[in-house]
């Protein structure tokens, strides 16, 4: 099926023909004829099957009429999680939309509000967004009685993050009479809950099972020293000859060493994380983007909202906190059926924590040793004596506990037993004599 059969005018099959766009994904196929019958959808998608043309180009298509910029209004939202994926949306959007008569913004923190106040008033057809700047605006006397269309991505990220008040607020300050389009990456019970509040008589859309990865993306992991993962880092990135390679780590302290160690090593590579400014995030974002830098460290801060074209490489320096974020990072390579490979090294305690990340995605993640960086098989685990003891101590204190408890009841049984075999049968026979009343000086 082509974008031509699913509706899609000729003004927009044009430049998703210039951005290399053939054939529709999955997602996108069963979203868009949903969303241009005007219809609300709840939709849930891994990382990277196209979403953000599924709720794209139809509402794009919906909105083009537009009217004379004086009495402009605000007809189109989109909430997002991240700046990043904002501005992601925004540069879609804005691609999308080459020719057509419609005025986009992206609104988000890390930029004046006073200049995006007066933007504002110039007239803007779609704004993106995160709930939080959006907020702001609004308090500031920005209306949003004239939306048409009101979109939530990656929603569950919103939930997680604590957008769900945000949420809350600006949803009764549309027009009751809009439709609303929720997309997510997985399908939580918080964001079916969330879905009740917002979508009347929503279409499903669910392209695959929750919490899973894309076929097209081959998953390997690395058995290593925690010590020698960034010179093994460096050794896959350069004899492999890595072009253009994301790598997540935990922490921000952790890619902040990261970065130093592997610019010692020769290899151009830049960081984005919370504490980097949203400038720096941007600029660094688009020299890894123009191949101007090799490496881009990140934390999960980069795991939703990148769209790197062609990215083939992923690596997690080191495993997430929450097993889900995992689908997350990985989903960065192998989008829109391409091919991508995801790398995970594993010192000892990785090892553990992979179990969750398997039960979640539901397959097991191929494991190997790189000849040279051989994990030393007597290390162990600085907690895992503790564990030890811990355990062997509940352990021992259940079994005394359990004697304890078997001693008593044999005792109990053998006391019974005695006074059963005591017991004359007349005995048993005899009513119980009734006790005689006490009598009180008012008796």
């Amino acid at each position: 099926m082509s974008f031509e059969k699913l509706g899609v005018i000729k003004q927009l099959l044009k430049s998703i023909k210039d951005l290399g766009y053939e054939k529709p994904t999955t997602i996108q196929k069963r979203a868009i004829p949903l969303v241009l019958a005007k219809s609300d959808v709840f939709a849930t998608a891994q990382t990277g099957t196209g979403k953000t043309a599924a709720f794209g180009l139809p509402m794009l298509q919906r909105l083009r009429k537009t009217t004379a910029d004086e009495s402009r209004a605000i007809r189109g939202l989109i909430l997002a999680p991240t700046r990043e994926l904002s501005i992601q949306i925004y540069e879609d959007l804005q691609n999308y939309a080459k020719g057509m008569d419609l005025d986009i913004s992206v609104l988000v923190g890390g930029k004046d509000i006073e200049t995006q106040q007066k933007l504002l008033k110039k007239g803007v057809d779609i704004i993106i967004g995160t709930p939080g700047r959006v907020m702001e605006l609004v308090s500031k006397g920005v209306s949003l009685a004239s939306i048409e269309i009101f979109v939530l991505d990656e929603a569950d990220r919103m939930l997680d993050m604590g957008f769900a008040k945000d949420i809350r607020v600006i949803h009764p300050l549309l027009p009751k009479r809009h439709q609303t389009l929720l997309f997510s990456a997985t399908s939580s019970d918080k964001v079916r809950k969330l879905s009740k509040l917002l979508l009347t008589k929503p279409d499903f859309v669910e392209v695959s099972k929750k919490n899973s990865t894309v076929e097209t993306i081959n998953q390997v992991a690395y058995l290593v020293d925690t010590d020698k993962k960034a010179a093994l880092l460096a050794y896959i990135i350069g004899s492999r000859n890595f072009r253009q390679v994301l790598v997540f780590t935990k922490t921000k302290a952790s890619a902040d060493s990261l970065i130093a160690e592997l610019k010692n090593d020769g290899l151009k590579c830049g960081v984005i994380h919370g504490d980097k400014t949203q400038a720096h995030r941007l600029k660094t974002l688009n020299e890894f983007k123009e191949g101007k830098i090799k490496v881009l460290v990140a934390t999960d801060i980069a795991s939703r909202g990148l769209d790197i074209e062609d990215l083939p490489f992923v690596i997690n320096y080191e495993l997430p906190s929450i097993p889900e974020d995992y689908v997350h990072r990985v989903g960065r390579t192998g989008r829109a059926g391409k091919d991508g490979i995801a790398i995970s090294l594993l010192d000892i305690y990785d090892v553990f924590d992979i179990k969750a990340v398997e039960k979640l995605i539901g397959k097991k993640i191929q494991k190997e040793v790189v000849e040279g960086f051989e994990p030393d098989k007597s290390v162990r685990r600085k907690d895992q004596d503790e564990v030890k003891i811990k355990s062997e101590y509940k352990s021992a204190e259940k079994k005394q506990s359990s004697k304890k408890y078997s001693t008593k009841k044999s005792t109990f049984k053998k006391l019974d037993s005695k006074k059963v075999g005591t017991k004359k049968p007349a005995e048993a026979k005899k009513a119980p004599a009734s006790k005689k009343r006490k009598t009180t000086k008012r008796d």
